[in-house]
């Protein structure tokens, strides 16, 4: 498996920019805010698994209920950008999908500035 052959789905707290970026470098998301407004987090992180989808999101909370739940996981992107440097975004989550490729399933993986977190669930 390669980096195209991985599945996206952005939450709605996920900045649309990724969403374009993914979608420019060839990969498959699907962006919850395209079909609803008020999206309920279990149902978010049921919808990613069964679809086998790595879970775009900015909800820093929302890692939090994914370990707490024990909830299976395709894999989970936390996004931390502040405002001041939004527009290096798009490059930062394609950069990360290209060079980490399948490394990103399963894992639950924290993208900041300058700084890349992969790890896995306990168990």
């Amino acid at each position: 498996m390669n980096s195209t052959d991985l599945h996206f789905l952005a939450d709605e707290s996920c900045d649309f920019a990724v969403v374009r970026a993914l979608r420019a470098a060839g990969h498959d998301v699907v962006a919850i805010s395209e079909f609803t407004r008020r999206s309920d987090d279990r149902e978010v992180i049921e919808q990613a698994f069964r679809e086998y989808r790595i879970l775009l999101r900015e909800d820093k909370d929302f890692g939090w209920l994914v370990f707490v739940s024990q909830a299976e996981s395709a894999g989970i992107i936390l996004i931390r950008y502040p405002g001041n440097i939004r527009a290096e975004l798009a490059l930062a989550i394609t950069r990360l999908v290209q060079e980490q490729g399948e490394n990103l399933i399963g894992a639950f993986t924290v993208l900041q500035p300058g700084y890349v977190r992969l790890g896995h669930k306990p168990g």
